[in-house]
């Protein structure tokens, strides 16, 4: 089954220099993903990888590795879906962001799961029916 690796794992693999074992055990995580050809993303993660990037050598050099990457496809249900996360979520009390209930509305149409570092999913899955993919235990 494919996955959604959201911005914030991304950014653990690519930028940060130091990691801390759990950081370690995640991006190890999404190489084994990577070997595996699960890997997806859409567009605007795509983008907030990518945004940021002043060094044009860097920029470039990024954006010829995640062509390696498919983004999916969205339509219309996934706008319309987000916007209904959106509303579910903001009469429990809980924000997030546009690309947040995006990225949501992509897994939750599409029956798969996000791998994300971002805590807000969390609170998102806890009132729609959202799929957070997890660190295997088997993966060391």
């Amino acid at each position: 089954m494919k996955i959604i690796v959201d911005t914030s794992v991304w950014s653990l693999a690519l930028r940060k220099k130091t990691l801390t074992e759990n950081e370690k055990r995640i991006v190890k995580e999404l190489r084994e993903l990577i070997y595996e050809f699960r890997v997806v993303i859409i567009g605007s993660i795509r983008q907030e990888l990518l945004s940021g990037i002043s060094d044009e050598t860097k920029f470039k050099n990024l954006r010829d590795k995640l062509k390696s990457f498919d983004d999916l496809p969205l339509d219309q249900k996934d706008y319309e879906k987000a916007a209904e996360i959106s509303n579910i979520c903001r009469r429990k009390g809980i924000q997030g962001s546009h690309i947040d209930f995006l990225i949501c509305a992509t897994a939750v149409n599409r029956q798969i799961s996000i791998f994300t570092t971002d805590k807000d999913f969390k609170n998102y899955s806890d009132v729609i029916n959202l799929k957070l993919h997890s660190v295997r235990s088997e993966i060391k």
